[in-house]
């Protein structure tokens, strides 16, 4: 998961690939919370 790194030729992370996890991981987390919470509002 390097694609900033090729892409813009900067290593925000240091090249540990931990920035272009988060960049995935902290939209993936939204959607799953809008959903859990979209769901306890419908059971109530």
């Amino acid at each position: 998961m390097d694609f900033i790194e090729r892409i813009f030729g900067v290593s925000p992370d240091g090249g540990s690939g931990s920035f272009e996890f988060l960049l995935f991981a902290i939209p993936i987390i939204a959607i799953v919370a809008i959903w859990v919470l979209r769901n306890r509002s419908r059971r109530k």
